[in-house]
């Protein structure tokens, strides 16, 4: 809407108007509200804000660039830029927020007060920007549904960005207008989904430059069949199938958190250089930001003392010392340009980390795994939780799957999540190459698959169009292409993953979920549980404790099995086997004896989670349920019949 003219409220809206008049004035609200917006009033309420918070003149927002947000106002500025001649003159307002709520970019006319700098609930009260950024979808916030009476004639719309590696809302795209005469869609709702995906895309064209610099030096270091190798730059792990054998994944991550470091202290702030918008001094390469030149090692001083990176040849405050790294990692001296890291006790090797430059800094490391000598502690070897378990379903899957991995076809994995889909195909593929649809776009790394190295793609219902097509356009030219795929069956495929599916039915297995196969539970248990300290006994279970695992659905399957004993093993501070009282809740209580209406199966499970919330003690559960302790004992005994 780009005009001041005022159409006709929506009915809900006039009456959601009288409800915050009542709320504001500590009456009883009547019945109907919302429970979600009269949470948001009280929060804000909670949190100090003042609903009356007097504004300035109205006028445009100011273009403001923070530095914090700077990549993504990068991408997002030519975007919309573009887009602001489309939003007028009126009354409407696009706006972009970083992860914070703070506004970096705006045009047209925004509500008054500070809200024009801030979206935060802190400042702003109940907005969309928040809501997206906490529901990590489309949100509409519409006139009464505000706290502050300055935004009482105004609808918005936001739409979160996600980072393309990672995932994670990094910020919103928002749109303000006069309040709409309908409450849902926003008219703006399409132009913001299509500024947030414009966004998003120019987020994953900027990434993908170093992204390839790294799976290209990881590709170099790999080539020797068996080679244990990990690229690393803080959001991309890059794996040999050997080197997941010979790595734990507490001895992963501390590697990681090591080239986090480097690329931290030894690469300064502004890696991916030469982005406009950060002062001189903040550039990558320029002085003052600590940058790594490209070609240059610690021989010329990059690494800095106290970051826990050391070199032979570099400066007299590190030369000839160990430094330690973030523990549990240590670095000690090396060749020039790499570093001998020695990971956590317990590992059967050490690492050897290379920095990999792009563009005058360093992007991310490269780290070639050798063994240490003999009698080194052996932890769990990843088969046997890969591998666990003697039920008929589970072995006829194993076994067919076994029998397809063993000629170069592509090969599809289909289960529910956290069955071991990726852990199987682990098992089946020696040297593979793993990249998660979830993250992104698959981009550089399907050129290594046509040059022929084995690549998982997990999560093939999360693939993006293009690359859906260039999966469907190779397989259909190279049928022996090496490719194994996870499938985690959900909302209908398109039509394009669809012809993907049906290519790749043929060889095809489908995982069975844990509930379906609860006599492996216990050889689960074993194969999971952690290797136990010297002289302490290994984790052991009542049978009380067992029959309740093994009646638990396991809605996340083995890798909800792997976090509860994990857990257990990690917090636990008596002896003994494990007992059923030690057991979380939904495990403990078990499922319901008898069939629940729709009515008793949300009030269960909203027990359920308050136990959860409240460690499991019952007299806070009662209260923060607003209900007699009695009240909820005779609750529990009635579910579990």
């Amino acid at each position: 809407m780009t005009t001041a003219e005022r159409l006709p409220v929506h009915p809900a809206l006039e009456s959601l108007g009288r409800a915050r008049a009542l709320f504001l004035a500590g009456r009883q609200l009547p019945d109907g509200v919302p429970e979600e917006i009269v949470a948001a009033w009280r929060r804000a309420r909670f949190l100090g804000l003042r609903h009356d918070v007097p504004g300035p003149a109205a006028a445009a927002p100011r273009d403001t660039v923070r530095r914090e947000g700077y990549h993504l106002l990068a991408a997002a500025r030519p975007v919309l830029e573009r887009l602001a001649p489309v939003v007028g003159t009126g009354r409407a307002a696009l706006l972009l927020t970083d992860e914070r709520l703070r506004v970096l970019w705006a045009t047209g006319r925004a509500p008054g007060a500070r809200c024009r700098e801030d979206f935060s609930e802190q400042v702003a009260g109940n907005n969309s920007a928040a809501l997206a950024l906490r529901t990590r979808r489309r949100a509409e916030v519409h006139g009464p549904e505000h706290f502050l009476d300055l935004w009482q004639d105004v609808s918005a719309v936001s739409v979160p960005v996600l980072a393309p590696d990672t995932g994670r809302a990094v910020g919103t795209v928002t749109v303000t207008t006069a309040l709409c005469a309908d409450r849902a869609p926003h008219p703006w709702a399409s132009l913001a989904e299509a500024a947030a995906g414009s966004v998003e895309a120019e987020l994953l064209a900027r990434s993908r430059p170093a992204e390839r610099i790294l799976l290209d030096a990881y590709l170099r270091a790999s080539r020797e069949r068996r080679r244990a190798v990990v690229a690393l730059d803080g959001r991309n792990r890059l794996v040999s199938e050997a080197a997941g054998r010979l790595l734990s994944p507490e001895g992963l991550d501390a590697l990681e958190r090591s080239v986090v470091a480097l690329l931290r202290d030894g690469a300064g702030e502004g890696a991916g250089a030469g982005e406009e918008g950060l002062p001189a001094a903040d550039r990558p390469g320029s002085a003052g930001s600590g940058a790594v030149a490209a070609g240059a090692g610690p021989g010329t001083g990059a690494a800095r003392p106290g970051t826990g990176w050391a070199s032979d040849t570099g400066s007299e405050a590190v030369t000839g010392t160990t430094v330690p790294a973030p523990a549990p990692a240590y670095v000690t001296t090396g060749a020039p340009g790499s570093y001998r890291v020695r990971l956590p006790d317990g590992e059967r090797c050490s690492a050897k980390v290379s920095p990999v430059a792009h563009r005058g800094s360093v992007i991310g490391a490269v780290a070639v795994l050798e063994p240490l000598g003999a009698g080194t502690a052996v932890p769990l070897e990843r088969g046997a939780v890969a591998l666990a378990g003697r039920s008929v379903p589970w072995r006829h899957a194993v076994g067919r799957a076994t029998e397809l991995a063993r000629s170069p076809e592509p090969l599809l994995l289909v289960g529910e999540r956290g069955t071991g889909k990726t852990a199987l195909a682990r098992e089946l593929t020696p040297e593979l190459l793993v990249v998660d649809a979830a993250e992104g776009e698959l981009g550089s790394v399907l050129h290594a698959l046509r040059e022929g190295h084995a690549l998982l793609i997990r999560h093939v219902e999360r693939l993006a169009q293009p690359d859906i097509a260039t999966l469907n356009s190779l397989l259909a030219s190279r049928p022996g292409t090496p490719l194994l795929a996870t499938y985690t069956p959900g909302t209908p495929p398109g039509p394009c993953l669809q012809r993907l599916l049906d290519r790749l039915a043929a060889r095809s297995v489908t995982l069975p979920a844990l509930r379906e196969r609860p006599e492996d539970v216990r050889d689960l248990l074993t194969a999971v549980a952690p290797k136990p300290e010297p002289g302490q006994p290994p984790l052991t279970w009542t049978l009380d404790a067992l029959r309740a695992l093994e009646r638990h659905p396991w809605p996340g399957n083995v890798t909800e099995l792997v976090h509860l004993v994990r857990a257990l093993a990690e917090q636990r501070r008596v002896c003994g086997p494990v007992g059923r009282a030690e057991l979380p809740d939904p495990v403990r209580e078990g499922p319901a004896a008898r069939r629940l209406s729709p009515m008793e199966h949300a009030e269960r499970s909203a027990i359920l989670e308050a136990l959860r919330r409240n460690g499991g003690n019952k007299a806070r559960t009662a209260v923060s349920l607003g209900i007699a302790r009695a009240t909820l004992y005779r609750k529990l005994r009635e579910y579990r019949g």
